[in-house]
């Protein structure tokens, strides 16, 4: 198989013949490689395309003058997008929408125009360049962590969005329908440009339990990430749904595969058992992540990193459906050894039919 086809293949809830394999890094952390991402440096399968923002020289620096030099916000993509939503978490400002509190004052209050961002021609051109290497293509809508609800509370700020949810229904609602046509607007872009996933993200769980109630969820999100990846579907029947959260997220996971969620992402195994939810949901659901902690990947020893890739291939693996990957954005602490430790462990143990990963 090449690259795009042992993706697909597990998309689809088949066995490759071997397993995929992602890594995700803190830009600082990769920045041994300058100019190069992550897919390009360590080979994985999946590669991605991006809104391109204006190509106007934006001086960044200017809202960092209240932080030492060696303070890390974000890569520029990020700082651009954070730009166009007018948050700025570095400064005090940070809750742009903060004192809109009637739907009249949001309305009042334009959002970003990503559409304006958006040329067809070259994300086409993208992706095509991507499946011409036989590689699988995934990309995202431009938001503030996550489509609905971090967008949302950033905007809101985080306390007084939790507020809006319980004692003002009718402006969330306002505010996740804007937040919902825009990001329709510019998920179909993405799907009509050919790419083999859509990556949608909300940060809903911690460690312990969801940020706000399941029931609370079902009410103002499940909806509206519903209408989003259907209207997708419609323009590409054959597009694949990502869905990243952090922390413990299980009381949704049904819901997620009923709207038709096909990969759930980081699946972090201090927080969900990776193998208990392929046992519960393997044949409906794929996996992409599960290995790791960041105190892992900087404390341990590069055989416990190579121990836990055996048995999440061993057990989340077990006939397809994992995207191996570490379940954390890789930090500047990391040791180095065990990234390799992490390619090398795959490289081993993850082919179906011979070796550990069985057949």
């Amino acid at each position: 198989m090449n690259p795009r086809e042992r993706v697909l293949t597990v998309l689809r809830g088949g066995q490759p013949d071997r397993v995929p394999k992602m890594v995700n890094f803190y830009p600082v952390t990769l920045a041994r490689y300058p100019g190069r991402e992550a897919g390009e440096v360590f080979d994985t399968e999946i590669r991605f395309v991006r809104i391109s923002a204006p190509k106007e020289q934006e001086d960044f620096l200017r809202y960092l003058r209240s932080l030492p030099r060696d303070v890390y916000i974000g890569s520029p993509d990020i700082l651009r997008t954070y730009h166009d939503w007018g948050y700025h978490p570095h400064l005090n400002r940070d809750a742009p929408l903060g004192d809109a509190h009637t739907i009249e004052r949001l309305a009042a209050a334009p959002l970003p125009d990503f559409m304006a961002q958006v040329r067809p021609a070259e994300l086409r051109a993208a992706v095509e360049r991507l499946h011409a290497q036989n590689l699988a293509v995934m990309a995202s809508p431009p938001h503030l962590g996550g489509e609905l609800f971090e967008t949302a509370y950033r905007l809101r700020g985080f306390e007084q969005f939790m507020i809006d949810l319980v004692e003002n229904p009718p402006l969330v609602d306002y505010l996740l329908e804007q937040l919902t046509a825009m990001h329709i607007a510019v998920s179909l872009a993405l799907t009509r440009a050919g790419i083999d996933i859509l990556g949608l993200d909300d940060d809903v769980g911690e460690p312990t339990r969801m940020l706000i109630s399941p029931a609370m969820w079902r009410r103002y999100f499940k909806p509206r990430i519903r209408a989003i990846i259907e209207t997708c579907r419609r323009a590409n029947p054959e597009l694949h749904i990502f869905w990243h959260s952090d922390g413990y997220i299980e009381p949704i996971i049904p819901d997620l595969i009923e709207i038709g969620m096909d990969v759930l992402n980081p699946v972090q195994p201090d927080v969900m058992d990776p193998a208990r939810l392929k046992r519960l949901y393997g044949e409906r659901l794929a996996f992409w992540g599960t290995v790791g902690t960041p105190q892992r990947w900087a404390w341990a020893e590069p055989e416990e990193i190579r121990a836990e890739v055996y048995e999440r291939i061993q057990t989340v693996g077990a006939g397809g459906g994992l995207i191996i990957s570490p379940a954390y954005d890789l930090e500047p602490e990391v040791r180095w050894e065990n990234v390799l430790a992490f390619f090398e462990a795959v490289e081993e143990f993850g082919e179906y039919g011979r070796g550990p990963s069985g057949g």
